[in-house]
């Protein structure tokens, strides 16, 4: 079997709207492919012993065993790698479900389907899955665990913390997007100039002053003192004179740490003699230059957590150790510990599993004894120094027993330190009694204190305290999203995009928008380039200037890696017609179509799909959206349009030489079309199918009429408004127009509009497209001598794949079959064509260039424009000259 190619699906896709993390694997499974698993002896067998847990896959069948009995009675490999990869993700602790194989219309070439947790597990486990199928084929020996355990790690590596993830969670539940800006736990939630970001359990919101002063130990240690909290006696030290003056003052037992530590990095606690002490100077001065020694607490460890200045959780802390039942060795009793199903590899399980470290050794050697030594019943033995849990310690909630004046206090500490997400840490005998009465003290303040003890704690109740971050970020009445509205389908995609920009703009948003030519915020470019992919609509959504979002979807993008975006407010689908057939698995275009539903179907509820009435396989996207439905159609006398209208619907047409709206039996007219500057006097009727769905979005976010009238009117064709698209350029003795038209739909729509133009000769530059279908190439050539007197064949800046020839001798083949002696001209580069065209140019002439480059194309025309139109002031046109 043969991997060609592994796409990670991070938003709605093609293959689902709902799972947005999809594993798209491109396998060619061989010779495999007469091979169905029936056929291959003792394969069900193989694959039964190594994976006994598979039975509970259902598969088609519906019932446990159901795959099983799939691969009995005889399925491809293909599909057996889907369920091994599944399979393969939960026995790391990733529990995944969904999956689909589907043919991709070549010979034994499957997409194989999985979602996954961790995008890099995910591709891990596609891979391995492949290794493992061919050792069940080959009935070879394969070390399962390896792959187990690794995945293990690469979750660990790449997963955000258990505290970032559980506010991500709390902000999924509540439909907020949320966006991982860096590899480690730097996440933005919401949206534009709605979003807030959190870091760990720091965020957006957090005073850095307050950060500061929590991660200087001393500092705080006196802020604390100085308003009459209890903190325990110390000092800071720099060395070992230091050291031994500091415990000459406050005695043993001692704690240890770093001034600038945090989540006990350097901490030892309990330090019972010098050198001990030493040994501890020496742990902590990794962490800082600056380390603390102060009196040890004798009491149990809590941690209080104050958000938004309210206490919210406590949990009471213990430090990893095992009890002696006068049988086992204290080797043994980490092992057994270690077999609770609730310790797990790092933060994958409520515990984590204690590992024997320095620390642990040292801690069982002061009490002199080894790891085969065994322990008497009931000894306790801790073998950490601190409580963490990330180190094996436990967690009891106690949220109900704090004292009501230690809840005082905790509030109290988190304002004096000024932090709105604090960890407290407490050493008391009894947290049910005020610490000032029983000896307890405050040990520390922690910015970005963990939740994992409070979410998941050993024993007693879960507490969600993601709940009360969120609801400080975003407090009632208060929103994450900015509106989003959505533009896809195979032409005028981005036409329509600019102008409902535009439209936007007008209402006085700060609109980022993006397009085939670059990603505009607020009408500056700010990326040149094809931008229509997830990468440019999250470049969008994560600016913090924006407050409303335009973009345009391509196909590519979909299929490359789904929507940047998880929902939107209005999606727009133009049309759908035979263009980029053949790639990436999109071989009809029925399948076409269901890639740009993707945009219809991603909107909320309470959106809006604005959908091309005149469009069969548009107009049936209706069926599968789950949100209001918009239509629009060149035809007022269209039944689709009519029955909508009839029903209370919303609609756009053209109607009396009027851009209309109708509302239910209402009429609103916007605008004449021939007052509309986009639609070239009413000519370029194909701009109108752009205009009509522009209006309907603009209409549906509640824009008046006369606001959108203005913007329509507003709206100039040109090189800067909308580059690429019917840019005219009059010059004194011909005219020249530039156009992205690259597929046959696109040159209809001009032919349309240069049928509407009294010029001859008309002149086309044109150029085969090397990733389209032979037919679609040959159709371009057809067109072409059907549009145009002449024609110029310039080469694609990019080849895509075909030889140069190739494309040409396609291009002409349709141009021949339409008129053998149509003039044509054939030239190396677009640059040389557009000089050739316009010094050659006949007094009357019309050239249109299809542009694969249009900024290029621009530049060099206008160059011959400003020729043209040189300017200068002579003496004579001033007035009053001084001679």
């Amino acid at each position: 079997m043969k991997i060609q190619d592994i796409r990670v699906m991070r938003g709605p896709n093609y293959w689902s709207i709902r799972r947005h993390k999809l594993i798209v694997m491109k396998l060619d499974i061989e010779e495999l492919e007469d091979l169905p698993t029936n056929k291959i002896s003792g394969f069900a067998e193989r694959m039964e012993k190594m994976f006994p847990s598979m039975y509970s896959h259902e598969c088609s069948e519906g019932h446990a065993g159901g795959f099983f009995k799939r691969v009995r009675e005889g399925t491809w490999m293909g599909h057996v790698v889907e369920h091994i990869a599944l399979e393969i993700q939960t026995l790391a602790g990733m529990d995944v479900g969904f999956g689909r194989t589907r043919s991709t219309g070549q010979h034994g070439v499957y997409n194989v389907v999985f979602n996954y947790m961790e995008e890099k597990v995910g591709i891990y486990a596609a891979k391995a899955a492949v290794r493992i199928c061919d050792a069940l084929y080959k009935g070879e020996t394969y070390d399962l665990a390896d792959d187990i355990q690794r995945m293990r790690e690469i979750r660990e590596d790449e997963r955000l913390g258990p505290s970032t993830g559980s506010i991500v969670d709390e902000a999924i539940k509540r439909k907020i997007p949320w966006i991982r800006l860096n590899r480690h736990s730097l996440v933005q939630l919401g949206y534009g100039k709605n979003q807030r970001r959190i870091q760990a359990t720091v965020a957006s919101t957090t005073s850095s002053i307050a950060v500061e002063v929590a991660c200087d130990k001393e500092e705080t240690k006196n802020l604390l003192e100085n308003a009459s909290i209890p903190v325990p006696r110390g000092r800071v030290v720099y060395d070992e004179e230091d050291l031994r003056t500091a415990i000459d003052r406050v005695g043993f037992p001692i704690v240890v740490k770093p001034v600038g530590g945090n989540h006990g990095r350097g901490a030892t606690i309990n330090v019972q003699d010098m050198d001990a002490a030493i040994e501890a100077l020496a742990l902590a001065k990794r962490v800082s230059r600056g380390v603390i020694v102060e009196r040890f607490i004798t009491g149990y460890d809590h941690r209080l957590l104050v958000i938004d200045y309210k206490f919210v959780a406590a949990a009471k802390r213990t430090p990893a150790m095992v009890t002696g039942d006068g049988k086992h060795t204290i080797r043994e009793l980490i092992d057994i510990t270690n077999s609770d199903p609730r310790r797990g590899y790092g933060h994958e399980k409520v515990l984590t599993m204690i590992k024997v470290d320095d620390t642990t050794a040292t801690m069982i050697e002061e009490k002199g004894y080894t790891l085969d030594t065994v322990l008497k019943a009931g000894e306790e033995l801790h073998l950490k120094r601190t409580a963490n849990l990330s180190t094996g310690g436990t967690s009891t909630d106690v949220t109900e027993v704090v004292h009501p004046y230690n809840v005082f206090m905790a509030e109290r500490i988190a304002r004096i330190i000024g932090l709105d997400i604090c960890g407290i840490d407490i050493m008391t005998p009894d947290i049910r009694v005020p610490l000032h009465e029983n000896g307890g003290a405050v040990l520390e303040v922690n910015a970005g204190p963990g939740f994992r003890m409070h979410i998941a704690p050993a024993e007693g109740l879960p507490r969600n305290v993601a709940e009360p971050v969120i609801d400080m970020l975003y407090p009632p009445g208060s929103t994450a999203r900015i509106p989003i509205i959505s533009v896809t389908g195979t032409n005028g995609k981005t036409t329509t995009t600019r102008l409902i920009a535009h439209i936007v703009k007008t209402m006085g948003h700060k609109v980022g928008f993006t397009t085939t030519d670059g990603i505009y915020i607020q009408n500056r470019m700010v990326e040149q380039g094809d931008c229509t992919g997830p990468l440019s609509a999250e470049f969008v959504l994560k600016d913090p200037t924006v407050d409303f979002a335009v973009l345009e979807c391509a196909r590519g993008g979909i299929l490359k890696s789904g929507l940047g975006f998880h929902n939107c407010d209005v999606g727009i689908v133009t049309n759908v017609s035979a263009d980029h057939l053949g790639l990436k698995d999109i071989n009809t275009i029925e399948e076409m179509a269901r890639v740009k539903g993707v945009v219809a179907e991603s909107v909320l509820p309470e959106g809006y799909a604005i959908l091309n009435a005149d469009d069969d396989l548009v107009y049936e996207m209706r069926k599968t959206v789950s949100c209001n439905v918009a239509l629009f159609s060149l035809d007022e006398k269209n039944p689709r349009i009519q029955k909508h209208t009839e029903r209370g619907g919303i609609a756009a047409i053209v109607e009396n030489g009027y851009i209309t709206i109708c509302k239910g039996t209402w009429k609103i007219r916007v605008d004449k079309v021939i007052n509309i500057p986009l639609t070239f006097s009413g000519k370029a009727v194909f701009m109108i199918q752009n205009i009509l769905p522009a209006v309907l979005a603009g209409f549906v976010r509640g824009f008046k009429v006369e606001d959108i009238r203005l913007a329509l009117e507003t709206f100039i064709p040109s090189p800067t408004q909308t580059p690429g698209r019917m840019n005219l350029f009059q010059f004194k003795k011909f005219d020249v127009m530039v156009d992205y038209a690259h597929n046959p739909a696109g040159f209809q729509a001009i032919a349309r509009f240069l049928e509407r133009i009294e010029a001859r000769p008309k002149v086309g530059i044109i150029a085969g497209v090397g990733d389209r279908r032979d037919e679609d190439i040959v159709s371009l050539g057809e067109l072409a001598a059907q549009m145009f007197d002449e024609v110029i064949i310039r080469q694609d800046k990019n080849l895509r794949g075909r030889s140069e020839q190739e494309i040409i001798d396609l291009m002409m083949k349709g141009i021949h079959s339409v008129d053998a002696s149509k003039p044509v001209k054939v030239m190396p580069k677009e640059s040389l064509a557009i000089d050739y065209a316009i010094k050659h140019a006949k007094k009357g002439s019309f050239i249109t260039i299809c542009s694969d480059v249009v900024p290029d194309a621009l530049d060099q025309i206008m160059k011959y424009k400003e020729e043209e139109d040189h300017f200068e002031i002579h003496k004579e046109d001033i007035p009053n000259a001084v001679s």
